[in-house]
């Protein structure tokens, strides 16, 4: 079995295409449930409830999916290092899209009743899995093919599927609604987008069969330190490295599921935003998003990416601080720079949460360990952030306790983040965070961990 010294250029290119590709129809699916959790679902499937109480059992549907992604990032993280990254990631690929299409033939809760509730939160399981054995897997894919003094940038390209999934995602559903209309849609018409995920994931396959398996797990085969038990061993890391990592990527989850999915909710239902407005803008936020992680992975390879995780994070809590009275005005020119600032903010941490959370765990067992961190954070931020805040406005009657919840969670990752960052000296090896020792290779080539 080969397994080159360096990583060619074009395989490099390759790999970061195809991790870009199928982590966009991952994320394409993932939040076409969102958008549809947040305008349809309430109707469709638990109409005997009230809005307030329909839209909450919506979002607790969306939640489903975070409470699964875990076990997904665990079966797939326990065989991605066990077996290589890219079988892992084709079959993650094929149960997301299974699980979207059948969502969109589930008869709802007018024709089968209890039943229809039932089958949408397993389908939503099968999502969660799906995506949980994507998170860390394309990642790890594109980082570990990476040239020499591109890791950032190639570990972002997975990042970028996240926004150009939500985008890809919001015009599907907002091309469906003009096509059909608006009433027809609502009956039947939001299935299409669903179904059509069939489509785009045999395109997906296409793509990701092509790519070759990581330089650094043929390194692993090499050496023979394939472990029995992964994720085990990857907690020999020590737990307030892995703690500390935990809270540092959790706030960027939380405040990007508010953004992308109770906004929807939020501002068409509480300050009479019109849907199609807010879908619209919220797209042309993810598309800055989309295009602006280049830029600060490249930033981060060429001056370190610590003091901009720490800068965006500050960056974050202050723009959390003013996105909700930006929008509370019902003035859409401030509706627009409200998720705008979202759109240009939330990328200088995203983009790089991946790679330092890699960097945590040596190869043989970095799988199983970016998994654990991820979801674990996807569950404690995203998955709980849309239902926490539906309940905080319910209880208070403003959007004052969800300013409040978005501030404290940037505030509990900042601390985080400052504390990993002086716990880890610069330079120390993955495995071994309390002392500094010859950085171990990645594709046969040093690498460290983020200044």
């Amino acid at each position: 079995m080969s397994n080159p010294e360096k990583t060619e250029r074009p395989a490099a290119g390759r790999t970061a295409a195809a991790t870009l590709a199928g982590t966009t129809l991952e994320w394409y699916d993932f939040f076409l449930y969102g958008t549809a959790a947040a305008l349809i679902f309430d109707k469709q499937f638990f109409p005997s409830l009230s809005p307030a109480a329909g839209t909450l059992a919506a979002f607790s549907t969306l939640a489903v999916g975070f409470v699964a992604r875990p076990l997904g990032g665990l079966v797939f993280g326990h065989f991605g290092d066990r077996i290589g990254r890219k079988a892992t990631l084709v079959v993650s690929l094929l149960l997301m899209g299974i699980g979207s299409t059948l969502i969109g033939l589930i008869p709802n809760y007018d024709s089968i009743g209890f039943w229809a509730p039932v089958l949408l939160v397993v389908l939503r399981i099968v999502q969660g899995i799906g995506l949980g054995g994507e998170g860390a897997g394309a990642t790890l894919m594109s980082m570990e093919h990476a040239p020499e003094g591109k890791r950032n940038l190639y570990a972002g390209f997975p990042q970028m599927g996240t926004p150009a999934g939500l985008v890809l995602a919001n015009l599907v559903f907002l091309g469906t609604n003009k096509l059909v209309g608006d009433g027809a849609f609502t009956a039947w018409g939001w299935r299409i987008p669903f179904v059509l995920s069939f489509v785009l994931v045999v395109v997906g396959l296409a793509i990701r069969l092509r790519v070759t398996e990581s330089p650094s797990f043929h390194k692993v085969l090499e050496k023979d330190e394939v472990v029995r038990f992964p994720l085990a061993e990857s907690l020999k890391v020590g737990f307030p490295r892995l703690s500390l990592t935990l809270l540092a990527v959790v706030a960027n989850s939380a405040v990007a599921y508010v953004f992308m999915v109770f906004t929807l909710s939020y501002g068409s239902k509480e300050l009479g935003y019109d849907k199609q407005f807010l879908i619209l803008t919220v797209t042309g936020a993810a598309v800055l998003w989309f295009a602006t992680i280049p830029v600060w992975t490249r930033v981060a390879d060429r001056h370190g990416r610590r003091a901009m995780f720490l800068g965006g994070s500050l960056a974050i809590l202050a723009w959390c601080a003013a996105f909700f009275p930006l929008l509370d005005t019902g003035r859409t020119a401030l509706a627009v720079l409200a998720l705008a600032g979202m759109g240009l903010i939330i990328p200088v941490t995203h983009c790089v949460q991946g790679s330092i959370i890699a960097d945590t765990f040596p190869a043989h067992v970095r799988y199983s360990g970016s998994s654990l961190i991820l979801q674990a954070g996807a569950i404690l931020g995203g998955g709980l952030a849309p239902m926490i805040s539906t309940a905080l406005l319910n209880s208070g009657g403003s959007s004052a306790g969800v300013t409040w919840y978005l501030v404290a969670i940037c505030a509990v990752s900042l601390v985080g983040a400052t504390a990993l960052f002086r716990l880890v000296p610069d330079g120390a090896p993955a495995g071994a965070p309390e002392a500094a020792a010859p950085a171990p290779e990645i594709g046969g080539e040093a690498w460290t961990t983020p200044r």
